[in-house]
């Protein structure tokens, strides 16, 4: 598949979208996990979502493959992965800390993408990795922090991210990125509600107090975001969409800002500048017309209808 400029460009967009949503829940799930489990309520979120999902995907008729049933489990163990990891640091470091640890998938994503697929990765991109990195650091740590054990379970979460990103733009040539998305998000719900039983939470009970956090994370945060992330990682390569994805903490921060009238902070505005400054950077190589790492022609996989 030949990736043109406009699509790349329709991508990105759409890709910073989705960052924008993401940010958004930070505000909503913080109000929605001091009334309910953390577990009990992703449980809740990815259940309706895949209930939903599976409705779409049988509806629009997609074709269903053991592909997708593969390549969605693992996609969705790592997803899991993130979020239990992530949580888990929660309750040993700050959020700040937590933030930026898990933000550096952003480095990772490189790495594991050369490691395991032997993916290129352009100079600039590598450039506005470093560059991204750096903005992290002083927009979610204020430019101080500390090593410990939440920073440890921080740093594995950052690599299940980063592991999901690469996964994604592997697997989202090769299946039906409708089935991908539903099978991953009910991986993500099985783990969630198994855990949230292990801790005795009340999985299927009505609480009416989270219901406007569950609507907007449920379609926005969860249906398009990851419909979206898998079918636009087609188009571009799984570096620069961590790089985009750097711009969830900037945008979290503004919410909570706005909505909370949080502080944002000299150095939170340096940071911000940084991650937009990496973006800028990491599209440099497709700007001046080099080619990029998408620009592949793939032969589309037998069986599998791409109607998305």
């Amino acid at each position: 598949m030949m990736v043109h400029r406009t699509q790349r460009i329709g991508a990105d967009v759409l890709l910073l979208l989705t960052s924008f949503f993401w940010g958004l829940t930070f505000v909503i799930v913080k109000e929605a996990i001091s009334r309910v489990g953390v577990f009990l309520f992703l449980s809740q979120r990815f259940l309706l979502a895949f209930a939903i999902l599976l409705v779409l995907s049988f509806a629009a008729r997609r074709t269903f493959s053991m592909r997708a049933l593969r390549q969605g489990i693992v996609l969705g163990a790592l997803l899991f992965g993130a979020f239990a990891l992530q949580t888990m640091a929660l309750r040993y470091t700050t959020a700040s800390n937590t933030a930026f640890l898990t933000g550096l998938n952003v480095v990772f994503v490189p790495i594991v993408g050369s490691l395991l697929f032997r993916q290129h990765v352009t100079w600039s991109m590598k450039v506005g990795v470093i560059i991204a990195a750096m903005g992290m650091y002083f927009l979610c740590t204020n430019g101080d922090g500390h090593f410990g054990r939440g920073e440890v379970l921080a740093f594995f979460c950052a690599l299940s991210v980063a592991g999901h990103v690469v996964m994604t733009g592997e697997y989202a040539m090769s299946s039906d990125v409708y089935w991908l998305t539903t099978v991953q998000i009910g991986t993500v719900a099985f783990l969630s509600t198994a855990v949230a039983g292990i801790q005795r939470e009340a999985v299927f009970s009505w609480y009416p107090e989270i219901l406007p956090a569950l609507i907007i994370c449920v379609i926005f945060a969860t249906i398009f975001a990851f419909l979206v992330q898998t079918s636009m990682q087609r188009y571009t390569s799984p570096t620069h969409t961590a790089i985009i994805f750097c711009m969830e903490p900037v945008f979290g921060a503004l919410c909570a800002h706005i909505m909370l009238g949080e502080a944002f902070g000299s150095r939170g505005y340096a940071g911000a500048a940084l991650i937009v400054a990496g973006m800028i950077l990491s599209e440099i190589s497709s700007i001046a017309g080099v080619p990029s790492p998408e620009d592949r022609v793939e032969e589309e996989p037998k069986g599998v209808v791409m109607k998305g």
